[in-house]
């Protein structure tokens, strides 16, 4: 395995064109290295993945952490929608205007997205894919806790200190950041001085599932996106996941009988934000072997 103990911390944030809209990305690593393409969830930016870019610098890729449509710096989508399928658009437009097909890591949203763009592509996109905590089945009261923990944070928050509750709240298994800095990467104040979450509302507001859609997911249209997977295929899983369960493992193998998966101790379903670490050592292995 490559050598993690120097990863370089400089990056350039780039545009990027999706389907229609423009996307915005930090980007490490060597220009002509091979690629890694980080998506993240639904409600999250680009900033997400704790070291894991650096990591991937490291290990001698070129890794583009990604905002998506609706949420950090990108552009929202004009007439608010935000289905499945225009993630998915913009992920097959960000890996095909590259020069070397991507390893594709999606977390939640990030992965279904490229769940369905390599599945429904007319033509190979990827050299391998990383589903991070999200599969076809999605386990209903799992999905419930986060649309409501997002629909919440709608209201804004009187301070930063206030939304580091919500999150403690929500994700009471992390400890609470004494910095509280960080947040501001996510967070923006508007003129009412209050902070909110840096993502287009309408992403949500009508909406009950994970995945943008009306219903927790369409089940039955990503696993026929899931049967069309060929490439390598690693599903990461929080072992305290509340979005994926041990049936929710057992089908994905039976619609991708070649995946992979690790399950990483101590993480629920933000696995890279709760052990960094382990996720980074298991993603890196899975991609410098097989991509």
């Amino acid at each position: 395995m490559a050598d993690m103990t120097a990863a370089p911390t400089d990056f350039e944030t780039v545009r990027l064109s999706g389907a229609g809209v423009e996307l915005v990305a930090d980007v490490f690593g060597t220009d002509g290295a091979p690629p890694v393409v980080l998506l993240h969830g639904g409600g999250q930016t680009r900033h997400a993945w704790g070291s894991a870019a650096t990591a991937f610098a490291a290990a001698g890729r070129r890794a583009y952490s990604i905002d998506l449509r609706g949420h950090g710096h990108s552009d929202w989508s004009p007439d608010g929608i935000y289905g499945i399928g225009r993630f998915a658009a913009d992920v097959e437009a960000v890996a095909t205007a590259l020069d070397t097909r991507p390893a594709l890591v999606g977390a939640s949203l990030g992965g279904l997205a490229s769940l369905v763009a390599i599945g429904e592509s007319e033509r190979p996109i990827a050299s391998a894919l990383v589903l991070v905590d999200v599969a076809p089945r999605v386990e209903r009261e799992g999905g419930r806790k986060i649309r409501d923990f997002m629909r919440s944070g709608m209201r804004g928050f009187d301070s930063l200190e206030q939304a580091a509750d919500s999150i403690s709240t929500f994700l009471p298994h992390r400890p609470r950041p004494k910095n509280l800095s960080g947040l501001e990467k996510n967070l923006r104040r508007r003129g009412d001085g209050r902070w909110y979450w840096h993502w287009d509302p309408r992403f949500i507001a009508n909406q009950d599932g994970v995945d943008g859609q009306e219903g927790l997911v369409r089940h039955d249209h990503l696993c026929e996106a899931a049967r069309h997977v060929t490439v390598p295929t690693l599903l990461v899983r929080g072992r305290m996941s509340d979005i994926v369960s041990d049936e929710s493992v057992r089908e994905l193998q039976e619609l991708i009988p070649h995946a992979e998966v690790v399950n990483v101790a101590g993480a629920g379903h933000m696995v890279a934000g709760d052990e960094n670490d382990a996720f980074n050592e298991a993603v890196i292995e899975f991609i410098e072997r097989v991509a």
